[in-house]
């Protein structure tokens, strides 16, 4: 028995090491080809083509996950500098970037939250407020989504709320329904506010890298609480075709009651929210606190490790998910970079094509584009890829505000994928722990996917645009 274990043991090393070796070796293979292109076919700057090189083996390695995430986003700090693209001290500076003390204090929140519980507390308030029928439920779960992603990420509020969709019912089409009800409202609750997903702080993180500006917290949840509700409004509609009205009895919360702890974390938020609308300017009536908000959302994070008065102690701060923070750093480092170099300019005979297209057909084929590349790469990963390669690509045919508009764009299409598992976090989650079947959620998703592309380009055209 011991030496069969043994044996099997040895051959996943071997089969694991086969697979790291593949991955390098095709990451190597179409950094080369990056870099030839550049060089020889476009007639670009060494520099440039170095990029150019550095970025293919980047995406490749984040796509085919052949080493640890955490390590491929690091490799800019010695790449970049090897290659004289950038130095070595502006490198590292994006790895300290403001967005991300903002990512950590909104996950130490978010871990307090869940380790006392009241995201229980929060899901049983909910479904006691909808009816007991399968429509109901999917309601209510969309609608806590959307609560509990005011202050936890969605990869969290899906982790949160699966286990409770799993105890309500063992039939298959409902269950199903319920388990997608979760995933695909984390998913839309991710959009909500700056910290509810990886990609929407990427995206304001590049705004400031590349002297575009930025987006407050309260102006942020302005422009996509409205698309928020239309698109749980939809999911609902959805997932809700075809069931029944038959009541369901849940007993999912006999033993959830409110406590003292739960008061008291309620009020921290609400002192944070209060604290987040007050310091938001509305021009030119008022201009706000001043203070920044990356410093207030770390400041409340540290506070839930004061002793007596926080919730949490330092040994729960290891569940922090540190490689998202090297991968923001990663995202900004190219930002950074394709500033320095002026890449729009290396390839303007190809780029400049976007120039000839209506803003309208080309919102539109950016929608359906990062629609296309959610089905083979994760959305933080992508998010990091694609905003600078739309920077790029429309700098020098774009006025600032609709570049800004058009990276907003695809940051919320990254966030829309819900065809398939690999597509978002949330959509990983159910599949991995719900059992929910590919097909399902390719069918259901690509429904809502479309719904989603309609309403972004709605809101885009008709009030982001004139809102940033």
């Amino acid at each position: 028995m011991k030496l069969r274990l043994k044996s099997r043991t040895r051959k996943l090393r071997i089969k694991t090491r086969n697979q790291v070796f593949i991955g390098v070796l095709v990451a190597f293979f179409f950094a080369a080809l990056a870099w030839g292109l550049s060089l020889f076919y476009y007639q670009a700057s060494w520099q440039v083509s170095a990029f150019a090189g550095i970025l293919a083996f980047l995406i490749v390695l984040w796509t085919n996950g052949a080493l640890p995430l955490g390590m491929v986003s690091l490799l800019p700090i010695v790449l970049f500098p090897a290659f004289g693209i950038l130095d070595i001290k502006s490198a590292t500076s994006n790895y300290a970037n403001p967005i991300i003390f903002l990512f950590l204090g909104g996950f130490m929140i978010a871990t307090a939250v869940e380790k006392i519980g009241l995201h229980k507390v929060i899901a049983k308030m909910l479904l006691s407020h909808f009816p007991k029928t399968p429509k109901g439920i999917i309601t209510a779960f969309g609608v806590a989504s959307v609560a509990l992603g005011s202050t936890l990420s969605n990869s969290t509020v899906a982790l949160l709320l699966v286990p409770i969709a799993l105890s309500i019912t063992q039939e298959p089409k409902l269950k199903t329904r319920f388990l997608l009800a979760v995933a695909f409202g984390a998913s839309i609750s991710g959009i909500t506010t700056p910290i509810g997903t990886p990609p929407n702080l990427i995206f304001i993180g590049f705004l400031q890298t590349v002297g575009l500006g930025t987006i407050s917290f309260v102006g942020w949840i302005l422009l996509m609480l409205p698309l928020s509700i239309c698109m749980l409004y939809a999911m609902i509609q959805i997932l809700s075709f075809g069931l029944n009205k038959e009541e369901i009895n849940i007993d999912a919360f006999g033993g959830v009651s409110v406590n003292f702890e739960h008061k008291r974390l309620l009020v921290f938020l609400a002192i944070l929210l209060g604290i987040l609308v007050l310091n938001s300017p509305i021009k030119p009536i008022y201009s706000g606190l001043g203070f920044n908000e990356n410093l207030i959302l770390l400041s409340f994070g540290l506070l839930m490790f004061i002793p007596k008065i926080g919730f949490l102690t330092w040994e729960d701060s290891r569940s922090i998910p540190y490689e998202i923070n090297f991968l923001f750093g990663a995202g900004f480092c190219v930002a950074m970079a394709i500033s320095k170099i002026q890449l729009g300019e290396a390839f303007g005979s190809v780029l400049g094509f976007f120039g000839t297209l209506p803003l309208i057909l080309f919102v539109v084929c950016v929608c359906f584009f990062v629609l296309l590349l959610t089905m083979f790469i994760s959305s933080t990963a992508l998010s990091a890829i694609l905003l600078s390669v739309l920077y790029a690509s429309t700098k020098e045919v774009l006025e600032p505000q609709l570049q800004s508009l058009i990276m907003l764009i695809a940051t919320i299409c990254v966030g829309f994928s819900f065809l398939l598992p690999f597509s978002t976090p949330p959509n990983a989650i159910v599949a991995n722990r719900g059992g929910v079947k590919v097909w399902d959620m390719f069918r259901f998703g690509f429904i809502l996917s479309l719904c989603g592309i309609a309403l972004i380009i709605i809101f885009g055209m008709l009030y982001w645009r004139w809102f940033l």
